[in-house]
C-alpha cells in the first residue's frame, strides 16, 4: 500500500521534472497536434514553438521541483493513515498538482504574448 500511496503523490511533479527537463534542452522539433504543449499561440510558427516549449520546461522544471519535496513529505504523512483519510488525501493533492499544471499555461501564454504579436511575429 505504501508504494501505492507514495507513486499516487509523486507521479505529477515526476511527470514535470522530466517533461520541463525534455522541454528545455530537446523541444519537439515539428509543430504537431500529438505532442508538446499545444496552444494556438504556441502553434502559430517555429519560433513560437520553440519559444513556449523553453519557458514552459523551465517552469514545470522549477514547478515540478518544488511539488515533489511537498509531495514527498505528503506522501510519508498519509502513509500511516486509514484508508479514507489517505484516500482523501491524495485527492486533494493529486487535484491540486493538476490545478498547479492547469495553472501553467497562464503564465506561458502571458510571455508569449509579450514576446510576439498575435501572428506570431517577435514584437520589435
Amino acid at each position: 500500500m505504501g508504494f501505492i500511496i507514495f507513486s499516487s503523490c509523486n507521479i505529477i511533479p515526476f511527470i514535470m521534472l522530466v517533461f520541463g527537463k525534455v522541454f528545455m534542452e530537446h523541444p519537439p522539433k515539428k509543430i504537431n497536434g500529438v505532442y508538446g504543449y499545444r496552444t494556438n499561440m504556441s502553434m502559430k510558427n517555429i519560433e513560437t514553438w520553440k519559444f513556449a516549449h523553453e519557458y514552459c520546461g523551465r517552469l514545470w522544471f522549477k514547478i515540478g521541483r518544488a511539488l515533489l519535496i511537498v509531495s514527498v513529505a505528503a506522501s510519508f504523512y498519509l502513509a500511516p493513515l486509514g484508508v479514507n483519510p489517505q484516500g482523501a488525501g491524495i485527492t486533494i493533492l493529486v487535484l491540486s498538482q493538476t490545478a498547479i499544471l492547469v495553472a501553467s499555461i497562464f503564465p506561458t501564454e502571458k510571455a508569449l504574448r509579450e514576446r510576439f504579436d498575435r501572428n506570431g511575429n517577435v514584437k520589435k
